[in-house]
């Protein structure tokens, strides 16, 4: 047991693991780009083998072997049950209660699990402008489970833009603004694990990642963070896990800088393959 090899693994292949875990089996689940649709799909090959993923834009019950190049990316699966359109996917399926599970990716977030993901800083002249609003408020408003993912988000106290409800205020304000009582019930980001317990719904650290600390997180967080009693360390992806990963989105577990770099080293070598017939064919002459 001693000689045990040692899991070696990133930090987008413990997010994608654990996010995996939050799906059930028999889930219906709506599926976003990245660390979503891998998730899913590491969940439906490994644990819940019977759970219903379907992307936005329309694509019932798929089978993917790679991650999508957009959203309504047909090419990705080895089929699907029945090919609708978005809006049946809103209305039909969603706004009627259909979806157990969706995963949402974090701008800013707050202490109760609001969220921005439109504009940083003022909204007529921002720092930075996000991928805005699609559909994530229908989403945390309908699906009965909100699984949230940050990889490159900020906790703040006041967000700069209100783009997507979580718990609005806390305690039972989203009841009594008349919203539907369900909302984001996990956040995971590049430190550590997070749940929003009733009846409070206010953020708590729940798990750290292994070779975080408590105060590692809390610099992060602006306000005076909730940690569980019993604090865990997030659960690592078994080397099954990690092969899987690897196989279906080797670009996403390697990270974007790695990705980066092995795209631009792949462009040089192919660039420098087609300059040597040419130079050879120089020579001759």
């Amino acid at each position: 047991m001693g000689n045990r090899r040692k899991i070696r693994f990133t930090l987008s292949e413990l997010m994608i693991y654990n996010a995996a875990l939050e799906i059930q089996d028999g889930d219906k689940v709506v599926m976003g780009q990245g660390i979503p649709i891998v998730a899913c799909s590491l969940a439906k090959t490994f644990h819940a083998p019977n759970a219903v993923l379907m992307t936005e834009a329309g694509l019932v019950d798929v089978a993917p072997f790679r991650s999508p190049l957009h959203i309504a990316d047909p090419t990705c699966t080895r089929g699907y049950s029945y090919s609708c359109d978005l809006m049946d996917i809103f209305t039909t399926i969603l706004n009627r209660g259909f979806v157990d599970l969706c995963f949402l990716g974090v701008g800013q977030i707050d202490k109760f699990g609001n969220m921005n993901s439109t504009a940083i800083g003022d909204y007529r002249h921002p720092k930075m402008r996000m991928m805005g609003a699609g559909g994530a408020p229908d989403f945390a408003l309908y699906a009965k489970r909100v699984v949230l993912t940050m990889r490159g988000g900020k906790f703040v106290n006041k967000l700069d833009y209100f783009t997507t409800p979580g718990w609005l205020a806390g305690g039972d304000s989203r009841k009594r603004a008349g919203l539907p009582e369900t909302g984001p019930e996990v956040l995971i980001s590049t430190k550590a694990v997070f749940h929003f317990p009733a009846p409070e719904r206010e953020l708590t650290l729940v798990s750290l990642h292994p070779g975080v600390n408590a105060e590692d997180v809390r610099k992060d967080v602006p306000w005076k963070l909730k940690i569980a009693d019993n604090l865990n360390t997030t659960p690592v992806p078994p080397q099954e896990a990690i092969d899987f990963v690897r196989v279906f989105d080797p670009t996403l577990t390697a990270g974007r800088k790695l990705s980066l770099s092995l795209t631009i080293q792949a462009a040089a070598k192919k660039q420098a393959a087609k300059q040597k017939p040419a130079e050879a064919g120089k020579a001759e002459l």
